[in-house]
């Protein structure tokens, strides 16, 4: 296991991930990211990354083409050595649907995206104080 922290974030908009990994780094720089575009991405990074090193964390959007966020949760949620690995749904939708499917399938937890930086920079510091506080 790779001592260094690392996020993983799925999304398959380019821009998306790069403001996400932005606002994460104004909050905190000594963390590894990982963005892998999709689904079968995200399940073929852990799967190739299971004995040398999984993520801290897994943000993970719902709406991507091929393997959407829906298949991919319950997919990791299956693998054991992933399974207990933060998987925070991090999405545009704010569907009582979409939130209760998540839970369902082993989402931690359900943030609908913030429409400004600012607004993102501060989710993002909250998600680094609750599920990965530096030691």
């Amino acid at each position: 296991m790779k001592s260094t922290t690392s996020i993983l974030i799925v999304d398959d908009g380019t821009d998306d991930r790069e403001i996400i990994i932005d606002a994460f780094k104004v909050n905190r720089g000594k963390v590894e990211y990982v963005s892998p575009g999709d689904g079968h991405a995200l399940l073929q990074y852990l799967h190739e990354n299971k004995n040398n090193g999984l993520p801290s964390l897994i943000m993970l959007d719902l709406n991507m083409p091929g393997k959407d966020g829906r298949e991919a949760l319950r997919e990791l949620k299956r693998m054991e050595a992933v399974q207990k690995i933060p998987a925070i749904v991090f999405t545009t939708s704010s569907s009582d649907r979409d939130k209760q499917m998540a839970y369902e399938s082993g989402a931690n937890c359900f943030i609908t995206k913030p429409d400004t930086f600012n607004k993102l920079a501060e989710v993002t510091g909250c998600i680094l104080k609750l599920w990965l506080p530096e030691d």
